[in-house]
This record gives structure tokens, sequence and C-alpha cells, in this order.
């Protein structure tokens, strides 16, 4: 991750904020750095999906997420990610990192994060992630069990999240990928 300092020093200040259901929107005010930027003065496309990491990590402290995944020895991973732009984030210009959780199906959380300036959103993502234990993939439903929370009757995933996962999945580890071009 670019971004370790700023993680760290996310973990340690998210503590400090108000509590929040891992349902609810994590807003996280930022600022476009040196090191986000590149050579057209603009945060850099890959730069995106490390900040947006931050947002995901600000729920999950904030959320209580964190400490079971540390208790559970969980770790979080992406398994796939799409992202729009419509306006660059220049050098120095602070901006909103908004963070929430999109729906669920029964292999993946999805996110739906956002950098917004003066309430206009500028960059949006939507981000399939999976908890990992030693024995594989963690079960949605054990995520929710230790949680002690519902999904949300509003948090439908919309149909092109599952077609956007149908049509883009590469197979399983345990089934073969060959590198053929078509």
């Amino acid at each position: 991750m670019h971004a370790i300092f700023r993680l760290l020093l996310l973990i340690a200040t998210a503590r400090k904020r108000p509590k929040l259901s891992m349902f609810d929107l994590s807003s996280v005010p930022m600022r476009a750095l040196l090191t986000d930027i590149d050579i057209a003065g603009h945060i850099n496309n890959g730069m995106y999906f490390s900040l947006f990491d931050l947002g995901r990590f600000d729920l999950m402290v904030r959320s209580g997420t964190w400490d079971l995944m540390k208790k559970n020895k969980w770790t979080p991973v992406v398994q796939a990610e799409t992202i729009t732009f419509r306006k660059s984030v220049v050098f120095n210009q602070k901006f909103t990192q908004e963070t929430r959780i999109l729906g669920m199906d029964d292999k993946c959380i999805y996110f739906e994060q956002r950098m917004v300036v003066n309430g206009e959103i500028y960059v949006q993502a939507t981000i399939a992630t999976r908890l990992l234990s030693k024995e594989g993939p963690v079960a949605n439903e054990e995520i929710l069990r230790q949680l002690a929370v519902e999904l949300p009757n509003d948090r439908v995933l919309p149909d092109w999240v599952q077609r956007w996962r149908d049509e883009t999945a590469l197979p399983g580890t345990r089934r073969p990928a060959p590198h053929l071009w078509r």
C-alpha cells in the first residue's frame, strides 16, 4: 500500500471519531498530497485505489469490524474493483472520501466509494472484497453473526454489479486459469 503512514495515522485517529455501524456512511476529510499526484498535477489514477483502502479501514475501525478481524486473524482482500473518473482532484485540494457498503452476495461484500469536493462527486468506485482466514474465505453470514448485525433491506445489490462480477471474474484458485489470448 502506497499510503502506509496515512493508514497508520487513520487507524490511530479513527478510534477517536464517532462509532459507526458497518452499514453507516464513513466520511473522511482528506487533502491531495504530493505523494498522491502524477506529472499532470492530479491524483494518479492508481493512487485512488490506495486512498479508497483508507476509507474502508476507517469504516472497519469505527464499526468494530477491525477489532473482530484482528481477534479472528482475518485478512481483508479485494477481489475486483471498477472506477469512474469525472473530474480531477488536484494537488493540495481538500476532498472527502465517502465509503459505504453497497450490499453483499454469497461471496463478496461490495463497497461504493467516492471522492467528493464541495458536495460534488469527482470519482466513484465499486469494490468487491472478502475476508480470509487461514482456512480460506470467511462466510458473510459468519461476519454478520459475529458482529451481531443483519444486512439492511436497502442493501440489495444493483443488477449491474452482479453482472459486472459474473462477467469479469477469473476462475477460482482451485481451477486452472491458463494464459491464453483470445
